[in-house]
């Protein structure tokens, strides 16, 4: 309790007060700010600019956690199935999440740059020279650039705990849909799917979670760049905050940002609750 409260309450509720009060550079110096109500979050939601980071941080999210899923899910149906080397690869593949975020952002941004890129190396290599391009510079695919890196860092979270799900799912249920003949897609349709349908729901809320607030990735590949063509919620605060000064907006658009984290935990929790119940009464 006493670290909940020094390490989680207390920010949050310092950063509610700063919220409601003309807190810059200068006041912060000072002392405490005038109190402004509601003036903070007015100006916030009166910037362009903020909805335009709010606009890109619903795109990054949503292509993010359709790929993750998609892939983390198929990744998972491969390894759930005995062959060699099984072990080894789901090793391999989970290097991506257990990097920093702040190394495979680096990575990227190696990979994609325009001129030593190892990505335009291999489109030169294999005589597709033309397809060259300035990835993380040009507007057009800048935001795309970030959401593959972002897949990268995802798809073994994804896969691992939808790996889980597939272990409990009983094969005597399998194997009676293929001697009733059933094919694969019938079992996986009709069998699999719904079987996991609460775990589905679960990874993606926590997917969601982790990816409405990505700041580490997005700062080090473009830092919000280039003209805000990734400039995300998250950035937004960052440069409120630490490059116009602007304290008490800040804290109010940092609020802002927790609402959708916020709203996906209460779900998240109150699913739990609901399945704790049901299982109880079975």
């Amino acid at each position: 309790m006493v670290f909940l409260a020094l390490f989680l309450a207390y920010p949050l509720l310092y950063n509610a007060w700063t919220s409601v009060h003309d807190v810059e550079l200068g006041v912060l110096l000072g002392g405490p700010g005038p109190f402004n109500g509601l003036d903070n979050y007015r100006a916030v939601t009166e910037d362009p600019a903020f909805w335009h980071s709010v606009r890109l941080s619903v795109l990054f999210t949503l292509a993010s956690l359709v790929f993750q899923f998609t892939l983390g899910f198929a990744l998972a149906l491969l390894f759930a199935r005995p062959f060699p080397l099984n072990g080894l690869l789901r090793s391999l593949l989970l290097v991506a999440w257990l990097l920093p975020q702040v190394v495979s952002g680096t990575l990227f941004r190696w990979l994609l740059d325009a001129e030593s890129g190892a990505y335009n190396a291999l489109l030169e290599a294999v005589g597709l020279g033309t397809w060259s391009h300035n990835w993380l510079t040009d507007p057009a695919t800048s935001l795309a650039g970030v959401v593959l890196a972002n897949i990268w860092i995802g798809v073994p979270f994804h896969m691992l705990l939808l790996l889980v799900g597939l272990y409990t799912i009983d094969p005597e249920l399998h194997e009676a849909a293929a001697i009733d003949g059933a094919g694969a897609w019938q079992r996986f349709w009709r069998i699999t799917l719904p079987l996991m349908r609460p775990v589905s729901v679960t990874v993606l809320l926590l997917g969601l979670v982790y990816t409405f607030k990505v700041f580490d990735v997005v700062f080090v590949m473009t830092g919000g760049g280039p003209v805000d063509a990734t400039r995300v919620l998250s950035l937004y605060v960052y440069e409120v905050f630490f490059t116009s000064f602007r304290f008490g907006q800040g804290a109010a658009a940092g609020l802002l940002l927790l609402v959708v984290p916020l709203l996906a935990g209460v779900f998240y929790v109150r699913r739990l609750r609901h399945e704790e119940r049901a299982g109880g009464a079975v």
